[in-house]
Order: C-alpha cells, then structure tokens, then sequence
C-alpha cells in the first residue's frame, strides 16, 4: 500500500461551517467562513487486517476524523517511536467518505509493518485546525502499539458501553472505567480492543428524540402504520449523528479510541433496544426499517470507518424501500448537497449474501488475523436477527468457508479461534421465566396496565410486551435458538477437531461477568489439552452501563445446572469469584460464578513456546498450576469443578489474575477479568480475577 492516498472529490459548500444546534432539537445548522477544517470528533483507530501474515507481516489499519467541511485535505503523519532509522515517517492523505455542508469523515487508510519485537508507532493529523478548548488528547501526537511479527495480540474485551435510558450517569461515575483500561494500556500494552456490541446506546430516540411521537401511539395499527417520511429520517439522521459525536468525544472514552486500535460488532442498543427481536410483524412497520437504516449509515461510519448507503429508507423515496445489490438506492432528497464514497470493503469484512429483513443491507461479518497464531471472527448477529433466528444458514455456512480458507493459506500456524457472538452461549437456561412472561398469567396484568397504567415499569412502550422478554429472545439460550444454538455449537466441535483448534467465544449483552465453558463429559475421560468440546464463554459486560440488582445474579448463580447438550458434550459456568471485589459485600455465599458489577476483560494469548517452567514457580505459576506434558489433576467429578489446571485457583489469587503474568497452556488464553470496586470512584479502580484456558 502506498504512502500517499488519493482522497476522494471535494464536494459540499466552501465556507467552513460551525456545528451548533438549530430551532429542531436534531437538526444542524452551518455559518461562518474558516478555509480550515476543524475537528469535531476523532481521532478515532481501527485495526483491519494482516497482509502477508506469516513471512513479513504488514498490519493494516484505519483513522477516523469527523470534521467542519472545508476545501482542505487533511493528512495524516505516522513515525515510529524510537526507530532512529526511521526519521522520515510517512504522510497518508484523507479520503472522504461522506459529506455534507455541516460535516465530513475522513478516512486514512494507513499500513506499517511488524518487527522483531513489539513496536510503537505515533501518529499526527496535519492540514486541521482544533476547536476552542480543545483537549490535549486533540491536539497531540496519538500513540498506539503492534506486537512482535511473531506474537500475538494482547486483547481487551468490552461490551454494552453505554447507558439505558432514566440511568443517573452521574451516580455510575460515566464511563469510569475506561480510566482503568487505559492504565492496564500504560503498564502493558494493548493490541486490540474487541467491542461485543452495544458500542453507544441510541434507545434515547423514543424518549427524548424524534421518534418520541410515534412511541406515545397507544393503538398497536397506528404505531404499525406510521410513515417513516423524510422529515422524519433526518431528524433521526442528526439525533443519531449527534449521539455519536456525544458519546465518542467523552472522556476517557475518546481517548482509548485514539490510542488502541478496535474492531466492532454491533447489538440492539447499537440501534434501539430489541431490535430484530420483537414480532415480525411489528419489525417490518416503517419506523423500524427507517431507524435500522439509519443506525447502520452511522455505525458503518464511526465503527467501521467505511462509507455509508448513498441513501436510507424512507417511504416518501419508494426505490430506498428494498435492497438493490448492483445499484444502490439512490434518493435525490437525501443526496442533496451531499457526497458519499462508494463502497470498497476492506478484504476483513465477509458480508452477508442477501439484507436482512427489516434493514435493506447486508450483514458485515469480520476475519482478522491477531498476529501471528490467533485468528479473530465477528458474526454479525443483529442485521439478519429475528424473534426465531439469529444468523440465516447462508451466513454460518460463508464464515466457516472463510476460516477454512485462512487455515489452507497458513497451514500450522493459527492454533486458536477466537469467535465474537455478541450475546452468551454457554449461559444458564431461563425457560422457566420465558414460560412465566408469555403464559395467560401475564394477561390480566397487561390489562390492568393497558387501563390503568398498573405494572408500568413491567411492559415496554413498543409492543406492550414484558420489557425483559426482548432479553430473553436475544439469548442463544431461547427456546426460539435452542436448535440454532446446538448447530452453531457442534459445527465449531468439528472444525476444531479437524484443525487441531483451540476455540474460545466471546458474549456480552447481560451486564454481568461469567465463564461459561462447553466440555466434554467428564465420563469420556478425556483429558482437557485433548478436548476438541472444550469452549470457554467469556461473558464480560457491561463496561459503562449499570448492572442488574444482585438478586439477579443470585438467581442465576442458583440456575447455574449442569446442562447437556448432546450426550458428549455439557455445559456449565464455572468458578471465578472468589470474593466480591476490594472490600464489598455484593452477592450470595454460594454465588462464585456471576459478578453484578461493571467490569472488562484482558486476555493475552499464550505462546506456543512459552518460557521455562522448571522450578516451583515459573512465569509466576505456582507448580500446583503448572502443566508439564500430562494433567497432575485428578479427573473432575463434574463441571461445577475446574476442568483443567488452569481453572485451578481461579480468582483473584489466580497467577494471571492481574493481566502481567503468563499461563501455563501452550497456545492457550490467560484471561483477566477487571471488575469495578466502587462504581462512585471516578478513576474506575478494579480487581484482577484470573483463569488460564486451554
């Protein structure tokens, strides 16, 4: 890739426009007459891809501004850190990928390659002014690290980074924690930040929005009925733009953007809480493909850093109203004065055959090599999701076509999977309390609420429908995913099996930690480094948004049953928390599997290597939880037990437990869960619980 990119026509008004609020509480209005562009969000860095990974690996990434529409271009320099070889640095132009008279994002598209040991590498935006007050974090070069040509990534997890609606941000300190991530950063760096979903939180649009009006509907055929016009899409175009700008110029938030390089997948709050997971019927009212159309123009802007549809559906422009592979829709409504790029997807995403059914796109599914022996895949599992399926077959059957090209291209050398689910899989069942929400006990309460208002807080505004049941439908745990689930879960055993594969899942959604794991059942006495079933489910979440009351996680905790999946392989949370964390009394004596509290997720793959184990200690593991060709364990009695030695001792005492230390598998995973000792401490202080998995 070159050194220099061409940027795209410039197009829009000349005069430098100034954000700020007009008479419509959504909309923006543009004056003034600066030649520069001024930065009005951003930095913002993605990590994309790996070129050429297994010989002389070139990293690929991106940088997002957000900035007043100008006739400059911006450019971008990038420079080594302490490479005094490297004194020239190389200077990437920006590409524009849309724009209109108040706004432009600018994309830099920049590359370098991976040395013999973990590198820094700083970047600084030329050709941009910096608004009034601008923070330092603005106006300063951004640093940011890759690991050694033959390592691995460290990964941070996270997910539900937002807040729902009515929640006293104050009372959770905001987005404290991101205080602590960027500690961890500073003592050790990170590679990648992985979001699970739930990036920003845009449920706001019913109560505070445009979409207020149409929210207050009570008759069910005229909320179904109601036209998404055009007035009404750009209202909800700049709320959504304006929710964007909000919560990524937040402290600390928006500094972890410019520093550690993401990759995200999106969830419901990415659009409206339950989308896609309410009736079908309902689902394909107007309003629901207008925002699903608008959610995804600013989610493939601000977290992918490509450009967005050319135009989104609206009923007043009937060729926006399906999906059109070859030529976009085109609306001349919304186009007006506006340029977007067209769209060349980076080789990563693997997107979708046909658009899911209430958005006319495409999912966006994502393969990435993290270094040298871990592969990354993100399934897209909102776009195509409906009350009874997650993921069409096609899809499943496109991701796992990929992977099986990755491996033949580098045969031997990625030796584990790590998949991006969005929500748990290895998670205790609750059809019990689905059987409860939708039984004929539920409809005298709705009544009573219908008439009188009672149980207020017990339905939601959309669909009259309990509030939790969204919830519940997300699960893989449903009823309505159980068969979905069992597919999904016994593909991942084969391919595993037939590649020698480590497989580990990645879930948030639930505002709680947990580990789930799937495993062989222990009377197959198969030992654990062996077990091609052996699935680690970390469940982290959320980072920002507030837990649920702690009876909550009892509840579960006491739900925590051995369950099977087929007659080989069962599933189970397992022991982590030891303690609630510094000196709090949160949960049940008997709850050690699910934490109530806002917390985040380390995890450091370990080397197919690793450093000498000879001794009591080594790596700072303790001999008890070393691992020296075969098991010292005794077999487990069942999976309420640690499976392998690196469960043993799981918890704040574990040796990983702090993030610095190395496990003891051999291409396994060490895995630091960060959990929130007081949520009034605006510094967002944790405490390390630690397992290693195979």
């Amino acid at each position: 890739m070159n050194g220099i990119h061409n940027s795209a026509p410039t197009t829009g008004a000349k005069q430098a426009p100034v954000f700020e609020l007009a008479a419509s509480p959504w909309r923006a209005t543009t004056n003034g007459t600066h030649e520069e562009i001024a930065i009005i969000c951003g930095p913002l860095l993605n990590y994309k891809h790996l070129s050429n990974p297994d010989a002389e690996p070139i990293w690929n990434g991106s940088v997002l501004i957000v900035a007043t529409t100008g006739e400059q271009t911006p450019q971008l320099r990038l420079q080594e850190a302490g490479n005094i070889q490297a004194t020239t640095g190389r200077t990437f132009e920006g590409v524009k990928l849309y724009s209109n008279p108040s706004r432009t994002f600018w994309q830099f598209q920049i590359d370098l390659p991976l040395r013999h040991k973990e590198s820094e590498w700083g970047y600084t935006l030329l050709n941009t002014k910096h608004p009034s007050g601008a923070s330092a974090r603005i106006r300063s070069t951004h640093r940011f690290f890759v690991p050694a040509a033959n390592e691995s990534m460290r990964i941070m997890f996270h997910s539900c980074n937002g807040f729902s609606v009515g929640t006293d941000e104050t009372a959770w300190s905001g987005p404290a924690l991101w205080n602590d991530v960027l500690r961890r950063h500073q003592e050790r760096p990170i590679h990648v930040m992985i979001g699970g979903g739930d990036q920003i939180y845009n449920d706001g649009v019913r109560v505070a929005g445009p979409l207020r009006e149409w929210t207050e509907i009570v008759n069910p055929v005229k909320r179904r009925e109601y036209d998404f016009t055009e007035s009404l899409r750009a209202d909800c175009d700049e709320f959504y733009y304006n929710s964007y700008i909000r919560w990524y110029s937040m402290e600390p938030f928006a500094s972890a953007n410019a520093k550690i390089p993401q990759i995200n997948i999106w969830d419901d709050h990415d659009i409206i809480d339950g989308f896609g997971s309410y009736t079908d019927h309902f689902m394909r009212c107007n309003v629901f493909r207008g925002i699903g159309g608008v959610a995804f123009k600013y989610y493939s802007l601000f977290q992918h850093h490509i450009p967005p549809p050319p135009s989104t559906f609206t009923n007043d422009a009937p060729e926006t109203m399906h999906y059109h592979e070859e030529d976009p829709a085109q609306d001349p409504k919304q186009l007006e004065n506006t340029y977007v790029r067209p769209c060349k997807l980076d080789p990563s995403f693997i997107q979708g055959l046909k658009p899911g059914p209430y958005v006319e796109e495409r999912s966006l599914n994502i393969y990435a090599r993290l270094g040298a022996n871990v592969a990354f895949l993100g399934i897209d599992a909102r776009m195509e999701r409906t009350r009874h399926q997650i993921n069409y077959p096609e899809t499943y059957d496109l991701v796992f076509q990929r992977l099986q090209q990755e491996l033949a291209s580098s045969p031997g050398r990625i030796n584990h999977l790590i998949l991006l689910l969005g929500v748990p899989i290895a998670y205790p069942r609750l059809a019990w309390l689905e059987n409860i929400l939708t039984s004929p006990l539920i409809t005298p309460i709705r009544f009573m609420n219908k008439r009188f208002g009672m149980a207020g807080g017990l339905f939601n505004h959309f669909n009259g429908e309990v509030d939790i049941l969204d919830d519940l439908d997300d699960h893989y745990t449903s009823r309505h995913h159980k068969k979905e689930r069992k597919e999904l879960i016994l593909r991942l055993q084969q391919f595993a099996k037939a590649h020698n594969m480590r497989v580990t899942i990645l879930g948030g959604d639930v505002h709680l930690a947990a580990v789930g794991r799937f495993y062989s059942n222990v009377k197959l006495n198969i030992e654990p480094q062996n077990d091609h079933r052996y699935m680690a489910n970390i469940v982290s979440s959320a980072i920002t948004n507030k837990p649920p009351p702690t009876f909550i996680a009892n509840m579960l905790a006491r739900r925590n049953r051995i369950h099977h999946l087929d007659s080989d392989t069962d599933k189970t949370l397992m022991p982590l928390f030891d303690k609630d964390p510094g000196n709090s009394v949160r949960t049940a004596s008997y709850n050690d599997v699910t934490m109530p509290s806002r917390n985040y997720a380390l995890i450091t793959p370990v080397k197919e290597h690793p450093a000498d184990t000879s001794g009591a200690v080594a790596n700072g593991v303790p001999e008890e939880h070393q691992l020296n060709g075969t098991s010292k364990e005794t077999p487990p009695k069942d999976g309420h037990s640690p499976l392998h030695p690196g469960e043993r001792g799981a918890g704040t005492k574990h040796a990983v437990a702090n993030g610095q230390q190395t496990g003891i598998f051999p291409r396994g995973l060490d895995v630091s869960y960060r959990i929130e000792i007081d949520q009034r401490n605006r510094q967002g202080q944790t405490e390390g619980y630690g397992f290693s998995s195979k």
